[in-house]
């Protein structure tokens, strides 16, 4: 546990560049300050930056001194939520209506601390990409880095990535196999009738009432055609109709998400939901548009990175704190994206406090020395590099 000794023993920098990212949160794509920061400091370590790439991501390289052809890379995001803060923090948001309730402040921070730390060890072999990714919120910016060139500018043979975790035991790290995050699409369903009074409905064909038996019969999808021993969940989050009690209106518009934890599911629950639309519509005769909008697929973690992450959580916090078959959650990330192109692993390390995206969470500060510590034990574990 030397790596985690250094850390805690060594966390004032961190611990300040979180807080001020936590001041000055930025939501997605308008991370200016946050990365002109980190680009910043990476400079001032020695390291080789590239600011700009999908926008506002930052992407920095390490190269070992030693000769090896492997390299990896380690990927932070940087955005922050459109909500308010409800906490009386002395380093709470100073600006309203935008807050890091996600902890995306301390990750970037975490990732800043094992970059510097490496920075300062360069006896090793292959490169080190640190890619500080802009907009994970909304699912984008992983996807606005790879279409900018991410894998040319910092061609790596897999990738890791981190996320804190208030649900699990403070100070673990969970990982496991396969798929550990849904993939999460966008549904948006019209339903257009034609309005009436509101005494007279044989008159018209009521949206209301279309819309209503549709969200019972969409919660069919998952019970009905997806595999029972598969995860997936349709979630109607908005409707918006009507004018006043007394009348039928013509246009019903629903919105929510489609999560499925597998690519098939995906692609099941996708078409079964347009299917019901359309089969709606006839019985009913009104129309129905339903729009799927992609979001990202299920994050699945390769077998041979998982066990790389083992290794590393083994040193870290030993096999008492290490979960190695998690249970995956139904959110979602667009590191999804970068799994799809490199073989990878996603893991959580566990805190105390509020669920994120609560207004009242905020990052568990300890945190950050372990997840560092991962990032350096794993860049120790796949080069063959001597230990530090």
């Amino acid at each position: 546990m030397a790596v985690l000794d250094d850390f805690r023993q060594d966390a004032a920098s961190m611990i300040e560049w979180r807080r001020d990212f936590h001041r000055h949160p930025e939501i997605a794509f308008e991370e200016h300050r946050t990365s002109a920061r980190i680009a910043e400091l990476l400079s001032g370590w020695g390291l080789s930056v590239r600011s700009g790439v999908g926008g506002t991501g930052v992407v920095a390289t390490l190269e070992g001194s030693q000769s090896g052809a492997r390299a990896i890379g380690f990927r932070a995001e940087m955005d922050a939520l459109p909500m308010a803060e409800k906490t009386n923090l002395p380093h709470r948001s100073l600006r309203d209506g935008i807050f890091h309730g996600c902890g995306h402040d301390g990750h970037a921070a975490t990732l800043l601390g094992a970059a510097s730390y490496l920075a300062r060890r360069r006896d090793l072999a292959g490169n080190v990409h640190f890619i500080f990714q802009p907009a994970e919120e909304t699912l984008k910016g992983s996807l606005a880095m790879l279409g900018d060139g991410l894998l040319s500018a910092a061609p790596m043979d897999e990738v890791y990535a981190l996320h804190n975790m208030p649900q699990r035991r403070p100070g673990s790290v969970g990982v496991r196999s396969g798929s550990i995050l849904s993939g999460a699409d966008g549904l948006r369903i019209v339903v257009r009738g034609v309005g009436a009074h509101g005494a007279q409905p044989h008159n018209g064909i009521d949206p209301i009432m279309i819309a209503a038996e549709m969200i019972g019969l969409l919660q069919t999808t998952i019970s009905r055609s997806l595999d029972p021993l598969e995860a997936g969940v349709v979630t109607i989050g908005t409707i918006q109709g009507g004018t006043a009690a007394n009348i039928i209106p013509d246009e019903v518009v629903l919105t929510g998400t489609i999560r499925s934890m597998s690519t098939t599911g995906r692609a099941l629950l996708k078409r079964r939901v347009s299917e019901l639309c359309t089969g709606l519509a006839a019985a009913f005769g009104a129309s129905i548009a339903c729009e799927i909008s992609d979001g990202c697929p299920p994050t699945v973690n390769h077998p041979d990175q998982v066990a790389v992450v083992e290794a590393a959580a083994r040193r870290v916090v030993g096999d008492g704190l290490l979960d190695r078959n998690c249970a995956p959650l139904m959110s979602s990330e667009d590191f999804s994206f970068l799994l799809e192109q490199r073989p990878g692993a996603f893991f959580f390390v566990g805190q105390d406090g509020q669920g994120c995206h609560h207004p009242s969470y905020d990052f568990d500060e300890d945190v950050m020395a372990i997840g560092a510590a991962m990032f350096v034990e794993i860049a120790r574990e796949r080069g063959g590099w001597r230990p530090f």
